[in-house]
């Protein structure tokens, strides 16, 4: 109860300070700059384009409804050279779905599922969020834009009660990905819950092109009843404060990107994977068994490494991952803390099809008995003499192993 107490105190203030933050940037009068005329100088055509563009009024600008998408779809690419007003439609839907086989779970949504739809933008427009919170929530729900600059990232602007509806608008100053979570108290409960997603903010100069694109969300969740316990499991605050999670999955649910649902790909394509980590609590060590990331955004920033096998994505973080897919087969997309993976469900799956390329990988080429050297050779050859026992008909297949039998990483 007191941990309770104090993280309304906490929230309390924090809603009170972007308050007081809203009201100042009220009464403060608008920028009047003349545009800036194009020179003859070598840094004009980088200079002149941007102000001239951060001059233009919000009243002015072309209006958008954005495209927003359910994972592990993405938006389309913004293809436009100047800003607009963004225009986004997001509802708080308190709703009870299948989290695993037998296994239901009330969880509270943006847009109806886990993750919320993923927005994308470019750098400079202004967004306009129409934020409604449905009659039928139990609770006020609002949402804090890691993307924004000001307090609480819109949580003040967008705190509505049931029945409800507020509008904002915040504009995207900075490229890159970012999380967006609802932010009322327990704030780690209403993550806890599934509020979270992502916004694409594409730089002026757009991105690279890429073959596919696909969009993740990792979380880790906490229910009374132990991981695969069946029927309807509420929420249990306890194990969330001793970070003890039940579950920890990708968009939402156990398979959600796995078996029926994996994500698909062909030879030779280049993928872009938007993966970002929900939390409330854990670190992700995101991994692709059998691939290597050409290129890691590190933490959704500007950034770039390359030729990474694993990235650490926080809590409340994000980062783009980049890589060619050279061979066919099914890649096993993991968190590599590697028993949340094999033991509470961050599992998912990558299947490329196309020609076998034995150049960059062969199958099996040989299984014969044990051949030692030295002294392990004696040892053996004085042995029963029994033939070496042959491999188990799943490890040749692969149908029970994630790492596809004698390949992986």
């Amino acid at each position: 109860m007191k941990r309770q107490t104090l993280a309304a105190l906490i929230t309390s203030a924090f809603v009170l300070a972007a308050c007081n933050g809203q009201q100042q940037a009220a009464q403060k009068p608008a920028a009047q700059e003349t545009p800036v005329a194009a020179s003859s100088t070598p840094s004009a055509p980088d200079v002149a384009p941007q102000t001239a563009e951060a001059d233009v009024p919000v009243d002015q600008l072309p209006v958008i409804d954005a495209v927003v998408t359910h994972a592990p779809e993405v938006p389309p690419a913004v293809n436009r050279d100047h800003a607009a007003l963004v225009k986004v439609k997001m509802e708080t839907i308190e709703k009870t779905m299948k989290m695993a086989d037998g296994v239901d779970y009330t969880y509270w949504t943006f847009n109806g599922d886990v993750p919320g739809q993923m927005i994308r933008v470019r750098e400079g427009d202004t967004v306009e969020v129409e934020f409604s919170n449905n009659p039928n929530s139990t609770v006020p729900h609002n949402v804090d834009f890691h993307a924004s600059t000001g307090p609480g990232g819109g949580a003040a602007a967008t705190f509505t009660a049931p029945g409800r509806t507020s509008t904002f608008r915040w504009k995207a100053l900075q490229a890159g990905l970012y999380i967006y979570h609802c932010a009322v108290a327990p704030v780690g409960m209403h993550i806890g819950n599934g509020m979270y997603g992502l916004v694409l903010v594409e730089p002026k100069e757009g991105l690279p092109k890429v073959d596919k694109e696909f969009y993740i969300v990792q979380g880790d969740f906490y229910t009374k009843g132990k991981y695969g316990e069946p029927g309807l499991q509420p929420f249990d605050m306890d194990k969330a404060i001793r970070e003890d999670a039940d579950y920890v999955v990708f968009n939402g649910h156990v398979g959600a990107i796995a078996g029926d649902n994996a994500l698909k790909a062909k030879v030779g394509e280049t993928v872009r994977m938007y993966v970002g980590n929900g939390g409330p609590n854990l670190v992700s060590s995101f991994h692709v068994i059998g691939e290597i990331f050409d290129k890691v955004y590190v933490e959704g920033g500007k950034l770039i490494n390359e030729n990474v096998q694993s990235t650490l994505i926080p809590a409340g973080g994000a980062a783009m991952i980049e890589f060619k897919v050279d061979i066919p087969g099914s890649f096993t997309i993991v968190d590599h803390s590697i028993f949340r993976a094999f033991n509470k469900g961050a599992l998912g799956q990558l299947v490329v099809e196309g020609e076998d390329h034995p150049e960059v990988m062969t199958k099996k080429l040989s299984d014969e008995a044990y051949k030692g050297t030295g002294a392990a050779a004696g040892a053996a050859s004085g042995a029963s003499g029994a033939s070496a026992p042959a491999a188990p008909a799943s490890s040749a297949s692969g149908s029970s192993n994630p790492y596809g039998g004698e390949e992986g990483h």
